[in-house]
């Protein structure tokens, strides 16, 4: 069968389609937190990490805060089920949160049944902090403490490089 495109094909191997489902790939926990004595997270399901995509499902515990950030590349977030609130708008089912690159946005609060989405980044997902002495006072004035952030592997085919540590994956 011939490529039909109007664009010709990347020269090497023909791309082929590739078909992943959320049961096939275990949730990685990447953000901690201690709500009293309730642990909080967000688990995330990595469908696909590659230096020109990111694709994942991701779920945020109840509660669950992360502080006003942006990232290096376009990233799209696209609310499944439960509420996330960023910064002033309450965010439900079937809402599209289009973040492009260089912009802002957060402090993101998960709502009282926590939140799950599917997220997309065009190439690098490292978050840039915005405001952090702000994060830290909002964590304290809702008696949330921020546990170090858990080790976890990438998955085969992630890029390398400097993914952050300590207080940069909040």
């Amino acid at each position: 069968m011939t490529y039909d495109a109007r664009v010709g094909p990347p020269p090497g191997p023909q791309p082929q389609p590739r078909f992943v489902t959320i049961d096939d790939v275990a949730p990685t926990e990447v953000v901690a937190q201690l709500h009293g004595d309730r642990r909080a997270g967000v688990h995330i399901r990595f469908l696909e990490w590659t230096p020109e995509r990111f694709v994942a499902y991701t779920r945020y515990d109840p509660g669950l805060i992360l502080e006003r950030h942006g990232h290096s590349s376009d990233h799209l977030l696209f609310v499944l089920d439960g509420e996330l609130t960023v910064g002033d708008r309450v965010c439900g089912p079937n809402t599209l949160v289009v973040l492009e690159r260089g912009a802002a946005f957060g402090p993101l609060i998960a709502g009282p049944e926590g939140c799950t989405f599917l997220e997309h980044h065009a190439g690098d997902v490292t978050p840039v902090p915005v405001d952090k002495e702000g994060y830290h006072a909002l964590l304290a004035e809702r008696g949330i403490t921020r546990l170090p952030n858990p080790r976890f592997s990438r998955p085969p085919g992630a890029p390398a490089g400097d993914l952050g540590t300590g207080d940069r994956w909040s």
